[in-house]
């Protein structure tokens, strides 16, 4: 996943599609690609996949006392934010205050729609009824305010979502619509589709036209499940369209820059970064347009990058497996820089092996360092960047991989994760931040991120527990672990597995 603030793949390459989409041009190019089929209509060629359904879940039996360790950790940091800064978008846990996220002005209680799909998994079902009286009481986006087009859908969008899926309270989604409404212009008002970077939630001003590769390319996933729920095909399109417009954008080595000018259609760089941030979710999303929707675009954009990553990007050092920079038209080698929020973008696609050699990789950090670095030089497993923003990334990964396999090496690796974040990260607000990872005792900062309600504990909590509220099997999680398929339990909440997205 991306967050801002930092700069923030087997197959056989078919070219037929690609070529096509190059010829006609991005917006010719989503209608003549067509439409995403239903889930049983398409066979799927990648390691034994379906269309809309993951590879089955392997999770064994339940540890429900590390299950109930990780829902206690949970709390503490929940009660921090409901103590010191309910309403406003992130705590301050050290001290005692509050930060919003979007606007300084305008709070929209950020912290609150992260945290409603976890507390309802973990069965806080006073907390998800205290959250929803908020967003109902309260949340608000008729905003004269430049909202971040990226982090609004993949945080507000996709949490809306999942809470109205988990809860079928008919206004979080009215809210989301709202919300995904004010947004659009920054698709439609895009001469490429590429979105800006930028929209005025009251207006739809638009501003920021040079737009990293991950913000141009995360916005299938939930735009796709909205188009679902609503029958509205527009923001499934516009998403679409977007991904196409970077598709026909890449070189003749099938490799990508890292920053577009969504105006002009243009790189503003030379280097592709692989799964680095702020590259990262784009990958991400590629197969989960295929994974969640059949989208057989989806698929084939995937395995022309998958092998183009493979071949230019992937090396070996002190075999370790890492990813290099290189020049996209060239492949000239340009630097050996890695980001820990890459340690999730291989669990996707299927690929266990390459996956498993990915977080060995990172494994290999956490080992050297407890917490791991922003950054590091994968040449010696030197820290380049020395902070740690409570990331997520290896949680997820290592979820990923134990479902995928059921090998405990993921659960162990999990719960030294947990226990690492528990002894460095813990204050008596909450969790808050880390500056300095190589130092002993580590030195904290104070702020805890809202997307912590969102990932580290429910990656983990679903790690340990038999969650009766998340189907393993058919359970599909966003970049920022909102659910977007696989909730149950309490009452009816609507299922999207298997739809088509109307009209698109």
């Amino acid at each position: 996943m991306t967050h801002p603030g930092l700069p923030r793949v087997n197959g056989v390459v078919r070219r037929g599609v690609l070529r096509a989409v190059s010829a006609v041009g991005g917006t010719a190019a989503v209608a003549a690609l067509g439409s995403p089929l239903r889930a049983g209509n398409v066979s799927a060629q990648v390691s034994g996949a379906r269309p809309g359904t993951p590879p089955a879940s392997r999770i064994g039996p339940a540890d429900p006392e590390k299950a109930q360790e990780i829902r206690a950790e949970f709390l503490h940091a929940w009660n921090g934010y409901r103590k010191y800064a309910w309403g406003h978008d992130e705590v301050l846990p050290v001290s005692g205050g509050y930060r919003e996220f979007f606007s300084g002005r305008h709070p929209v209680g950020l912290s609150i729609v992260e945290a409603l799909d976890t507390h309802y998994v973990m069965g806080l079902d006073d907390e998800v009824d205290r959250c929803v009286q908020w967003i109902r009481a309260r949340l608000d986006f008729d905003l004269d305010t430049d909202f971040h087009v990226f982090e609004a859908i993949i945080r507000l969008v996709g949490g809306l979502l999942a809470g109205y899926l988990a809860t079928d309270d008919r206004q979080l989604l009215a809210l989301c619509v709202d919300l995904a409404d004010r947004l659009l212009p920054a698709f439609t008002k895009s001469p490429t589709g590429m979105p800006y970077r930028r929209v005025n939630l009251r207006t739809g001003a638009v501003s920021g036209s040079k737009v990293p590769l991950a913000e141009i390319g995360t916005n299938i996933l939930e735009f796709g499940v909205l188009s679902q729920v609503t029958g509205d095909p527009r923001y499934f399109r516009a998403a679409k369209r977007a991904l196409a417009a970077v598709v026909e954008r890449r070189s003749s080595l099938d490799l990508v820059g890292t920053t577009m000018d969504v105006e002009t259609g243009r790189w503003l760089d030379r280097a592709d970064i692989g799964p680095n941030p702020p590259a990262d979710s784009f990958y991400e999303y590629l197969w989960g347009g295929w994974a969640m929707f059949g989208d057989t675009d989806c698929l084939n954009w995937f395995r022309i990058f998958d092998a183009s990553l493979r071949k230019h990007l992937a090396e070996r050092t002190g075999g370790l497996l890492w990813f290099k920079q290189v020049d996209f038209r060239t492949g000239a080698l340009l630097g050996r820089r890695q980001s820990c929020l890459a340690a999730c973008v291989l669990s996707v696609g299927g690929d266990e092996a390459l996956a498993a050699d990915y977080h060995r990789s990172w494994t290999a950090v956490q080992e050297k360092y407890l917490v791991l670095p922003e950054e590091i030089d994968y040449r010696r497993l030197s820290v380049l960047t020395p902070g740690n923003a409570l990331r997520p990334e290896y949680a997820n990964s290592a979820f990923d991989l134990y479902r995928r396999t059921g090998d405990p090496v993921y659960r162990a690796a999990a719960w030294r994760y947990f226990q690492n974040q528990k002894t460095f990260q813990r204050v008596p607000g909450g969790y808050t931040v880390v500056t300095d990872v190589t130092k002993r005792p580590m030195p904290k900062g104070d702020y805890c991120p809202a997307y912590v309600f969102a990932e580290n504990f429910k990656w983990l909590y679903l790690t340990f527990a038999d969650a009766e509220r998340f189907d393993y099997g058919t359970g599909y999680l966003s970049t920022e672990a909102k659910i977007l398929r696989g909730l149950r339990g309490r009452g009816t909440a609507p299922t999207v597995t298997g739809k088509a997205v109307p009209g698109a």
